[in-house]
């Protein structure tokens, strides 16, 4: 078996230190795939003068260089033909340009297995029925959006009884059913199975702060859950305080703050990060996560903001092994938690880019672009 399968198939998901040496060489075998079949992927690594055969300790991983996330918005790096990706996915595109990521059968093994582990973890399988409530994109033939993607994914945690979307697919576009959406939870509410919300915060917050605005309260029938991923993303000018959402879940839904579940991913970093009762991010052994100073994208140490540099080496289609993204973020050792796990936790605290400010990885995301275009990359 592969370093990177013995890697995903670990019992303990958060056992950071005795899965070093695995992780490092599973990085490494990815790197070389990458390096060999990539060719775009190949002309970065020569220009930053690295080679895969520079993972030689853990802490070389901080040196790979990282693929800043506003560059495979623009470009398409596979390193393997179409024909053996057995899914693509694409990110939402908010801006106007989205990433399209490849994945191959051994990787979504591999994803498959990481799944199951956090979900067992975070007893999310469940045998009991559900009704879900998708505060998300409906799936649809003609879209390869992750997020809808993933929110059907969630719903095979149980088996599910109705679907309910937030956003629905008619005449060549995707438009709002805010009412629809009211009236199921309304309707769920006197059934004797769970109801189970899935999606953004940003929709489920919007939905029931109209309820409150209506008048509209439920009580939520037992084992109900509003598992939460995908972020604020437009909205997050208008994000809620942590506090305030659970507040306002419990006056309009009957749902505790326990019953709340926050995920955090990206399609071009597809691991799983589950908040724990203390609603921390703590970092899985299938990742490692290093913040860099906005600046100088040097490493900072915990408990310093800086951008989100996420490594995985779970995808081989896609040269996505190391990706700069535009989340502020913060390291925090794990014993300052409290809630049991060890291994480290980060937090979002706000989004860059271009319009907000002129950041180094947006600076790098260009140099990238003329190197793969053909020219060289700076030093």
């Amino acid at each position: 078996m592969s370093y990177i399968g013995r890697l995903f198939r670990m019992k303990d998901p958060f056992d950071l230190t005795g899965s070093e040496r695995l992780f490092l060489n599973a990085v490494r075998e990815n790197c070389g795939f990458q390096y060999q079949n990539c060719p775009e992927y190949r002309k970065i690594l020569d220009g930053e003068g690295f080679h895969p055969d520079m993972l030689r300790e853990y802490s070389d991983i901080e040196r790979l260089p990282f693929i800043p996330t506003l560059f495979l918005k623009k470009h398409r790096m596979y390193s393997m033909p179409q024909r053996k990706m057995l899914i693509r996915a694409t990110s939402s595109g908010t801006s106007g340009a989205f990433s399209d990521i490849g994945f191959e059968a051994g990787g979504l093994l591999c994803g498959l297995n990481m799944v199951l582990t956090i979900a067992r973890r975070w007893r999310l399988l469940s045998p009991i029925p559900c009704n879900y409530v998708v505060m998300g994109y409906r799936r649809h033939k003609s879209s390869n959006a992750a997020a809808a993607k993933t929110a059907y994914g969630y719903t095979l945690f149980a088996p599910a009884l109705s679907r309910t979307y937030a956003l629905k697919y008619s005449d060549g576009k995707f438009s709002p059913d805010i009412d629809g959406v009211i009236n199921a939870i309304v309707r769920h509410s006197r059934s004797r199975f769970p109801l189970r919300f899935i999606g953004f915060p940003s929709y489920t917050y919007f939905v029931m702060k109209l309820m409150e605005e209506r008048g509209i309260s439920v009580k939520l029938p037992k084992r109900s859950l509003i598992m939460l991923g995908g972020g604020w993303k437009q909205f997050y000018k208008q994000q809620a305080d942590k506090q305030e959402f659970y507040a306002l879940a419990k006056r309009v839904l009957g749902i505790s703050e326990d019953c709340i579940i926050e995920a955090y991913g990206a399609v071009e970093h597809p691991i799983l990060y589950c908040d724990c009762k203390n609603h921390h991010f703590h970092v899985p052994v299938y990742s490692r996560v290093v913040i860099r100073d906005v600046h100088t994208l040097k490493p900072v140490p915990n408990g310093t903001p800086g951008l989100v540099n996420l490594v995985t080496p779970m995808i081989k289609a896609t040269p996505i092994l190391s990706v700069m993204t535009d989340d502020l973020g913060i390291m925090h050792d794990g014993a300052e938690c409290g809630c049991g796990i060890n291994s480290p936790y980060f937090e979002i605290i706000g989004r860059v880019g271009l319009h907000d400010i002129k950041t180094c990885a947006a600076g790098a995301s260009e140099l990238l672009s003329a190197a793969v275009s053909g020219g060289e990359v700076q030093k």
